[in-house]
């Protein structure tokens, strides 16, 4: 976005209450007005990290993602609808946020991230929220977020465990880092809820809100884990490889 949008009365009125939250402030919701955000794949995860960041008041959000609504999205993917079936992902995601949020300037783009087209995407974008299943997508905006020093939230979900990094590139260690190579198990269909999905997605959003507005701790240097089925939480430290072909020295 060029510039610098001051708030309108409109904008103080509805962020009000996260207005209050100590040290955010007035000046940390004009920097989320200002700011823009990938999210790649609007699916379990994706969904909500759009409407969160869509409801805090983020200016402009990149949605990248193909395809058509199909029925075993409706069960997690929140911003599909049922009458949207046989249609574009990216369509309906943009619909749903422009119910929820007409300021919202949003970019729809019916892809997946690739390494074709991850330059010209994350170049559009401050921060990048990666809801990707897939290594390859995961990895084509890992680079780009070293090599365009964009902030990356990492997170993935499986079965009732889900995972949640923060890499800041220059600070902390990469993907690459604690992915060196493709896990060959990891498939695009996997077993899960949307619950799941769901609350790893709002810690995500947080993560996004807190690096652009510049408050609290993030998860940079730490992979918070957690299992669901019996709400156990654990973290542990990301180490920077200096011999990672992506963001060593």
């Amino acid at each position: 976005m060029s510039g610098f949008a001051p708030l309108t009365d409109e904008e103080r009125a509805v962020y009000e209450w996260q207005i209050w939250v100590p040290e955010f402030g007035e000046a940390g919701q004009e920097k989320l007005k200002n700011a823009s955000v990938l999210v790649s794949r609007c699916g379990g995860l994706g969904s909500v990290v759009a409407y969160e960041l869509a409801a805090a008041g983020v200016g402009k959000l990149v949605l990248a993602h193909a395809g058509n609504v199909k029925p075993s999205d409706l069960n997690r993917q929140l911003l599909m609808t049922h009458d949207w079936l046989g249609k574009p992902r990216v369509e309906s995601a943009e619909r749903r946020l422009k119910e929820l949020n007409p300021r919202l300037e949003i970019v729809a783009i019916q892809e997946n991230i690739s390494e074709e087209n991850a330059v010209a995407i994350v170049d559009q974008v401050d921060l990048i929220v990666d809801c990707a299943p897939l290594f390859p997508e995961r990895y084509a905006m890992n680079r780009q977020s070293v090599l365009q020093q964009k902030p990356l939230i990492e997170c993935a979900m499986y079965d009732l465990e889900a995972q949640i990094t923060t890499f800041l590139p220059g600070e902390t260690g990469c993907l690459a880092c604690l992915y060196p190579d493709d896990p060959p198990a990891w498939k695009r269909e996997f077993p899960v809820f949307g619950a799941v999905s769901g609350t790893v997605g709002c810690m995500a959003a947080m993560e996004a809100i807190k690096v652009l507005a510049g408050f609290g701790e993030t998860l940079a240097n730490q992979l918070l884990m957690f299992d669901l089925r019996d709400m156990t939480f654990h973290r542990n430290r990301i180490q920077r490889r200096s011999d990672c072909p992506v963001c060593g020295a």
